[in-house]
């Protein structure tokens, strides 16, 4: 089972919309609700997901999925 950073999508939304962030080759992408490609460092990454993750962001939804490659 392949646990690396590669094999995770990550899901955050509202009942509106989703934006989605991975890790691929150079490093973090996130994918807006719209579809744009954005690159991301990791402490952006955190900086979007901590607050869901602490409450702070009311209806706001996280999910992760595994994928083995």
């Amino acid at each position: 089972m392949n646990l690396t950073n590669e094999s995770y999508v990550i899901f955050i939304g509202t009942k509106n919309f989703v934006e989605r962030y991975f890790r691929d080759g150079k490093g973090w992408v996130k994918v807006s609700a719209r579809g744009h490609t954005f690159r991301a460092t990791a402490e952006q990454v955190l900086n979007h997901v901590l607050p869901a993750v602490a409450g702070i962001k009311q209806n706001v939804t996280i999910t992760v999925e595994h994928h083995d490659s």
